[in-house]
C-alpha cells in the first residue's frame, strides 16, 4: 500500500500514476480533495523554468484521454509588458521554451490587438508562445479524484494526518483520525502542512505558508486564445468568458493548525482589480463577481522540491512552491516514479532535491522579508 498525504492536484495526479500502474494507493486528504488552491488558481501550464516542462508540455494534450475526464485544457500562451522590467522577464522566460525546442513568436501593438482586443495601444513587448496553455483547476482536480477511483485507488476526504511512523528506518504506517494506514511507501504532498508532518522524521523543510487570492470577473466575449499573461498577473478567460486572475504580492502567515486565517478582505484583492485594468484596459467597467482566498506554500528559491529521502528511506517529499498546477500531469508522474524505482527517467530532478538548502540560516525567512504582517 502507498499512501498519499494530500489530495491536492500534486497528490492525486501522483495516485493517479500509481494507480494507472496497478499499485495499491490511498490518498489521504484533511478536507476535500482538490477543494484548496489545486482548485483555484490561474491554471496555466507554461513553466518553461522547471525541469519538468518538457514532460507538461507533451501531457497536457493527453490528459482529457488519461483521465477519462474533461479538463478544458487549451493550448497556446499570449504573453504581455507593460515596461522594460516586465520585458526583460519575458525575454528570459522566451528564451528558455526556444532553448527547449518549442516556438514564440513576437507580436506588434496591432497583432496584440488582433488576438486580444482589450489590452492597451502601447506596450513594452508581447509574445505569442506555440506551447504551454491552461486548464480549469476545478475540473481538472475532479478529473484526477474520478481517475484515482476508477483505477481502483481510495481517496479519504476529512481525514487529518497526525503522523507518520516509522520502524527499521522505514514508515511503516500512516496514523489518521480514522485510524492507522499500514504502508510499503509514502508520498508527503501536504502543501504548507508538509513540513509539520516531516519535522519529527528529522528534516527541516524551509517552506513559508502565505495567503493567495483569485478574483473572477462577470463574461466578457471570448477570445480565441483565453490564456494571456502579464503585469504580474496570471490567468484565463474561462469557457464561459469569465476572466479569472491572481498573482501576488504574497501575504505571509503563520498557520497555526489553521487553514483559513483571514476572510478574503485584503489589499491584494484591490491590487490585483487594478493591475488587470491596467492590463485591459478597455474593460474597466467589469464587474468582480467574486474572489477566492487560499493558502499555498513557498521554498526560499521559488522551485518545488522533490526528493526520495535516504532516511526513511521508502519516503518521496513534494513541495510544488506555488506552480503545482500546472506541472502536476509531469511532477505526479515523476513523482510516482521516485516512489516505484527510485529516480525519475525523463527529466533531471537533481537541482529539485531537500539538501540543495542544508547550509540555509535559520532565519531565512526574516532575511527574505517573508514575515507574517503585524496584526
Amino acid at each position: 500500500m502507498i499512501v498519499v498525504i494530500g489530495g491536492g492536484v500534486t497528490g492525486l495526479s501522483t495516485a493517479f500514476w500509481l494507480a494507472r500502474e496497478g499499485h495499491a494507493v490511498t490518498v489521504v486528504e484533511k478536507g476535500i480533495a482538490g477543494w484548496e488552491a489545486s482548485g483555484r488558481n490561474g491554471g496555466g501550464c507554461s513553466h518553461a523554468y522547471s525541469p519538468l516542462f518538457r514532460e507538461e508540455q507533451r501531457l497536457w494534450p493527453m490528459m482529457d484521454e488519461l483521465l477519462g475526464h474533461p479538463t478544458e485544457w487549451q493550448p497556446y500562451r499570449i504573453r504581455v509588458a507593460l515596461d522594460k522590467a516586465q520585458l526583460d522577464r519575458l525575454k528570459k522566460s522566451t528564451q528558455l521554451a526556444l532553448d527547449q525546442g518549442f516556438a514564440a513568436d513576437p507580436l506588434d501593438a496591432r497583432q496584440l490587438r488582433d488576438l486580444v482586443p482589450w489590452a492597451p495601444d502601447h506596450v513594452a513587448g508581447a509574445m505569442f508562445w506555440r506551447c504551454g496553455g491552461h486548464a480549469n483547476p476545478q475540473r481538472t482536480s475532479q478529473a484526477y479524484a474520478w481517475a484515482v477511483a476508477r483505477h481502483g485507488g481510495r481517496i479519504l476526504q476529512h481525514t487529518l494526518v497526525r503522523s507518520i511512523r516509522v520502524a527499521g528506518g522505514r514508515a511503516v504506517a500512516v496514523e489518521t483520525s480514522a485510524g492507522e494506514i499500514g504502508c510499503d511507501a509514502v508520498v508527503v504532498a501536504a502543501g504548507p502542512h508538509g513540513a509539520d508532518l516531516m519535522r519529527p522524521l528529522g528534516h527541516r523543510i524551509p517552506i513559508a505558508p502565505a495567503r493567495v487570492e483569485m478574483i473572477v470577473t462577470e463574461p466578457v466575449p471570448r477570445i480565441a486564445h483565453g490564456g494571456v499573461d502579464g503585469n504580474g498577473l496570471y490567468g484565463r478567460q474561462t469557457l464561459r468568458g469569465n476572466l479569472a486572475y491572481g498573482g501576488g504580492p504574497h501575504e505571509w502567515i503563520d498557520l497555526d493548525g489553521g487553514t483559513t486565517p483571514r476572510a478574503v478582505t485584503t489589499p491584494v484583492i484591490a491590487s490585483l482589480a487594478r493591475r488587470l485594468s491596467e492590463l485591459f484596459p478597455r474593460l474597466g467597467h467589469v464587474r468582480v463577481i467574486r474572489s477566492w482566498g487560499g493558502i499555498v506554500e513557498n521554498t526560499p528559491d521559488g522551485r518545488p522540491i522533490l526528493d526520495r529521502l535516504e532516511d526513511p528511506g521508502n519516503v518521496v517529499f513534494a513541495s510544488m512552491s506555488s506552480i503545482g498546477f500546472g506541472l502536476s500531469p509531469a511532477s505526479g508522474r515523476a513523482l510516482a516514479q521516485l516512489v516505484v524505482q527510485g529516480h525519475c527517467d525523463f527529466a533531471d530532478l537533481s537541482q529539485l532535491r531537500l539538501s540543495r538548502f542544508g547550509n540555509l540560516p535559520a532565519d531565512w525567512r526574516d532575511r527574505l522579508g517573508w514575515t507574517t504582517a503585524p496584526p
